[in-house]
Parts: structure tokens; C-alpha cells; sequence
């Protein structure tokens, strides 16, 4: 069911859709995206197809009406040129004129789809090189297809900086790497990947339609900004940055092009409220420095800009209404992260919270503000969690079974399996969806094979999803819905070949670290010796008590020494020993291999 609110929502006013509009120039026709091997990594013709029209019964229309936002695509004009191209992918990628070539803002996912985009902006505006390439942030949808349109050589050259953050690569392949099987997995049901494009399944993830599937990649930035106020000139391009690191993403910032008074937001400031804690999980974020950021970007350079466009969505053009978008923006951080610390120390804990909060009528009320990304909901959670953690405080609460053991014990405390699935039955029949897949779970942890309790489990959340304002909640509710009718359909992408080879050797150990099976290690008691033969540097690893500790320091006195190249150094990830030099006991390096545990992919999430 549709929330109350949407009922109060302003669907009269189209200005969004004549922003989203805007300076139109060209379209790929269809927005068809290949891969060389004839792979589609991206079609948003699957979304024009059925978007046109008022929502159907089985969508939000508040959501349906961003998703047809969202699906716009095609090259446009932001101002003179400074070139967008939008509905490509998760993001957006611009385009910056300079006096011999261009400069390219967050080249998208996929390699595929920033060259698909270079190729239109080229169609229209000349065959300009890629002079420059800034990333605003850490995350890959801003970074993963900067292949598609520079090189390594080019960069190497010193034809094309690449400019970032501070942080930013650190933070870049750490959040790929360290748990990054079970973001993506968890991301497969954030963003609906196994879901059939369609009024009844996946419509949109509300901050764009959804991630495109072609080849991630990363070249490392040349360039890296380490303080706001910084100045860069690139082929006679003016760019001033403000750090905002904290906000977003860990390492991120906005930027301002006076001669052509646009300010990138990064992924800042979007029309949506965005995630504190995306439901695919992250490091939790800060609404409270996200806020202040957004102040001082209205401070220094709210007199300077006349549109304000980011990496998302589409631009605000003219200085009040860019200021007075921002200001909502800033206004909403700042209340959930207020209002929230102000519950919390009136002894309410995060689920009380988030149930109690109401946001003023005037961001209620305001487009850019609605949850279709991040929510109200869980954005108050994660900041309790900010602060509090995990624990709310009730004792009773500080030791529970787990949700496997709760639910066998709950079922027989309301009186056994077909007790609680006519219960459940009774409260989707009265539309308390929300209580019937709570008492669903409880089923299902209790007696997976129970086709009955599966079955209308899988109903329940369809019609959450149904509902649903958020983008990523939908989603995640109709993926639930599939896998329990169809069975799990794993994760549907995997880390980068790049990302591997930025990581560095601390983070390819600590990447091997948090693979050793503690319990079978308990007893081992074992000394390794890694020699990078081309930067000169050494390490030696000691296992035990189920813990491998890494540090810099001389290979002597190992049971057995790895002499290899530094970009070999990636390979032991995978326990491949090409191109590497092994002195001393190579047992050793067998009883390390026979504790690391291998990830799975395919974790169950809906059943135990």
C-alpha cells in the first residue's frame, strides 16, 4: 500500500521534468549498451518501454514518477560548454570543454557505457580528447569506467591527470575488497539485479535505475586535492574544490567552475534524501559534517554559481533556486541527525525513532527530499547506530538467540507451524503486511522447506514492495519475493581485476587475514617471509591463535620466504604461485592455504 503521504505529494508541478528536459541535444538510439562480446550491460529502452503513463497499481507513484525522471537519457547542455550525459548508468558523466580537448567528471560503472557516452558527446560535439579526469569520490559508479575514455598509457604519459580526492584510493578498493562478497551480494537485492524490468518488478533505484554489468576499471589518480581552497587548471579549465570528506562517501568533494559559475556537487546534494547507511551495508555516514559541508558550500559559492548539477539526477538552474535546493538539502542532513540525538537522549532507541520521526511539512513536501534512495526510516537507524551501536540499552536484549533459535522457540510459543501461518495469513488478509513478513520469518528460520509459510512469505513482500516509496526497499522486498519462489540468484557481479592490483600489500595481507578460518588456526603456529623484489620492501606474517598478523620488517628467520615482483603480490589471493620464488619450507605455505575460507557468494539472506 502506498504511503499516506503520497496522497499530499505536489504531482502538478513539472518542473523537475523541465529540468530533467533541459537542454537536450541527442540520444543513442536505442539506449543499448554491448560489451565486445555482444554482452548488453546496459538498456534503459527496458525502462522507456513501460514508464510512460500514470503508475499502475503495483508501484508507488512517488517512486514511479522518479523513475521516469531517471530514465530520461541523452547528451544535454548544463551551460556553454559543460555537457551531461544522463541514463547511462547509475550516474552521470560531464563534460567540460577546455581549449584543446575536454575534461571528463565520473566516468561512470562500466567501461562500456563511458565510452558509449564519450562516443555521443563526441557525435555532437567533435572528436575533442579526454584531456583530464576527476573523480568526486570513492565509490565505483563514479569511477569504474574511466577506461572507457583514457588510458593507462595516456596517464602514464601525462596526456591526462586524473584527479582525486585525499583518500580516495585507499577507500576506493578497501570498500570493494574487505567485504565486498557480502555488499554485493546484499547490493543484488539493493538494486532489484535479478528482477524483471516491469510496472510489477524492478522500475528504478531512485537514485538512478539501476547499476550497469560491463567491465570495472580503475586507473590511479595523478593528482590528489588535500585541502578545500584548492586551485587546478586543466587545458584552461578553472576548478576550486571543497573537501568534504565523511559526507557521502569517505573521501569525496564538490567543485566549483567559476568561468562557467557551475558547481558539482558530487553526490552530495541530489533530489533524493540519500543513504546514512545504505541497506547493501557501508561504513555508517555523518549527517552532522554532511550538513555543515553543505553550509559551506552555500557560504563559498552560493554568490559565485548560477547552476549547481552533480553525478546523479539532473541540474538547478538560476542562483536562488540552486540555493535554495541546496539549503533543503542541507536542512534535511541536519534535522534527521538533530531530531534523532534529541529522541535518543529522551531514552528512545533507533526502531522507536524511526517510527516517531516527521520531517517538516515544507521538506516533506519537497521533491528532493522524499526517500527514494536513502529513508527516513533507516537513515534514523543508522545514526543511532552512529552513536549508540547496536545495543539499545535493555539488557534483555544484550544476549538474544540467533534468529534461527528465536524463531524455532517463538513458533512453538504460538502454539506451532500452522498456528502461525493462519496468524500471518490473517494479518495479510487485513493488509498489515509488515506483521505478516515478521511472522514469516519466524516460519521460515523455523521450518525452511514449509512451502505454505514460503509461499505467502513471498506474496507479503511483493506487496511491500508494491508500496514501497524507496527504490532500494522495493527492490530489496521483490528480490526477497523471488528467491523464495525461485531460489537464491547469487551476486551478480564481482571485484574488479583492477581493484585488485591498486590494492596495496598491507591490504592484499589484510585481505588474506580475514580469511583464516579462526577455529581451525587455533593450533597452528606458523612464519612467512614476503620479499617484493622490484620496490625492495619485506614483510614477514606470523599465524597464531587463528590470527595472521602482518608487518613491515625482514624476511629472516621465516620457515619459508615468497620472493616475487610487487604485481605478482595480488595473485596469492587466489593461491597462485606464478612468478614467485619460494625458499625454505614449502609446507608452510600449504597449512596457511589449508585454513583460508573461501567466501560465498551466494549467502542465504530470506532463510536461515
Amino acid at each position: 500500500m502506498a504511503h499516506a503521504s503520497v496522497a499530499a505529494l505536489p504531482f502538478a508541478d513539472t518542473q523537475d521534468f523541465d529540468d530533467a528536459r533541459r537542454g537536450f541535444i541527442g540520444r543513442l538510439d536505442p539506449c543499448i549498451i554491448r560489451a565486445a562480446d555482444g554482452r548488453v550491460v546496459w538498456d534503459n529502452e527496458r525502462y522507456r518501454a513501460f514508464l510512460d503513463g500514470p503508475a499502475p497499481a503495483t508501484a508507488n507513484p512517488s517512486l514511479w514518477r522518479q523513475s521516469q525522471l531517471n530514465a530520461i537519457d541523452g547528451l544535454f547542455e548544463v551551460v556553454p560548454g559543460m555537457y551531461q550525459v544522463r541514463g547511462f548508468d547509475l550516474s552521470n558523466v560531464t563534460f567540460v570543454e577546455g581549449d584543446t580537448g575536454v575534461l571528463v567528471i565520473d566516468p561512470l560503472i562500466s567501461s562500456e557505457t563511458a565510452a558509449a557516452a564519450l562516443a555521443l558527446y563526441r557525435e555532437h560535439r567533435g572528436n575533442r580528447p579526454v584531456v583530464g579526469v576527476i573523480y568526486s569520490h570513492s565509490h565505483v559508479d563514479h569511477f569504474g569506467g574511466v577506461k572507457g575514455v583514457t588510458t593507462q598509457a595516456d596517464v602514464d604519459a601525462g596526456r591526462c591527470p586524473v584527479i582525486a580526492p585525499d583518500g580516495f584510493l585507499e577507500h576506493a578498493v578497501a570498500e570493494n575488497v574487505y567485504a565486498g562478497t557480502a555488499m554485493t551480494r546484499r547490493a543484488g537485492y539493493m538494486y532489484g539485479a535479478a528482477l524483471e524490468r516491469g510496472p510489477a518488478g524492478q522500475v528504478g533505484a531512485g537514485l538512478g535505475q539501476t547499476t550497469s554489468t560491463g567491465t570495472v576499471s580503475l586507473i590511479a589518480p595523478t593528482d590528489t586535492i588535500a585541502a578545500t581552497g584548492e586551485v587546478r587548471l586543466v587545458d584552461g579549465i578553472a576548478i576550486e574544490f571543497q573537501l568534504t570528506p565523511g559526507t557521502e562517501a569517505p573521501a569525496e568533494m564538490n567543485f566549483l567552475f567559476p568561468d562557467h559559475a557551475a558547481l558539482c556537487m558530487a553526490e552530495n546534494a541530489t533530489h533524493t534524501l540519500h543513504n546514512i547507511l545504505t541497506i547493501r551495508g557501508a561504513l555508517v555516514r555523518d549527517a552532522r559534517v554532511w550538513a555543515r559541508y553543505l553550509t559551506e558550500a552555500i557560504d563559498s559559492f552560493g554568490d559565485r554559481m548560477d547552476v549547481v548539477f552533480a553525478s546523479h539526477h539532473w541540474p538547478t538552474w538560476g542562483r536562488e533556486r540552486a540555493i535554495r535546493f541546496l539549503s533543503g538539502q542541507r536542512d534535511m542532513y541536519a534535522y534527521l541527525h538533530d531530531q534523532t540525538l534529541r529522541l535518543l537522549n529522551r531514552g528512545l532507541n533507533g526502531a522507536e525513532i524511526a517510527e516517531a520521526m516527521e520531517m517538516p511539512p515544507a521538506l516533506e513536501r519537497a521533491w528532493h527530499a522524499r526517500g527514494y534512495y536513502g529513508s527516513v526510516s533507516h537513515n534514523v537507524k543508522a545514526i543511532y547506530q552512529r552513536y549508540m551501536g547496536w545495543y539499545d540499552g535493555n539488557p534483555a536484549r544484550l544476549w538474544q538467540h540467533t534468529p534461527e533459535e528465536q524463531a524455532k522457540r517463538y513458533v512453538a510459543a504460538l502454539g506451532g507451524m500452522d498456528a502461525v501461518v493462519a496468524l500471518a495469513r490473517a494479518a495479510y488478509r487485513a493488509a498489515d503486511y509488515r506483521w505478516a513478513a515478521e511472522l514469516l520469518d519466524r516460519a521460515i528460520f523455523a521450518e525452511p522447506s514449509n512451502a505454505g509459510a514460503r509461499a505467502l512469505q513471498a506474496d507479503t513482500l511483493e506487496q511491500l514492495g508494491y508500496g514501497a516509496e524507496n527504490g532500494t526497499w522495493r527492490n530489496a522486498f521483490l528480490a526477497g519475493a523471488a528467491e523464495l519462489r525461485h531460489g537464491p540468484f547469487g551476486t551478480p557481479t564481482s571485484v574488479s581485476v583492477d581493484f585488485l592490483r591498486a590494492l596495496s600489500p598491507e591490504q592484499i595481507f589484510d585481505a588474506i587475514a580475514i580469511r583464516v578460518n579462526g577455529p581451525k588456526a587455533w593450533d597452528e603456529s606458523l612464519s612467512i617471509g614476503v620479499v617484493l623484489t622490484d620496490i625492495g620492501e619485506s614483510y614477514h606474517l606470523q599465524l597464531r591463535n587463528g590470527v595472521l598478523v602482518h608487518r613491515r620488517a625482514p624476511a629472516d628467520g621465516a620457515a619459508v620466504v615468497l620472493r616475487l615482483p610487487a604485481a605478482a603480490l595480488v595473485g596469492l589471493l587466489a593461491g597462485q604461485m606464478e612468478g614467485v620464488a619460494i625458499e625454505g619450507d614449502e609446507a608452510t605455505l600449504g597449512r596457511l592455504m589449508a585454513v583460508l575460507d573461501d567466501p560465498d557468494p551466494g549467502f542465504a539472506i530470506v532463510t536461515p
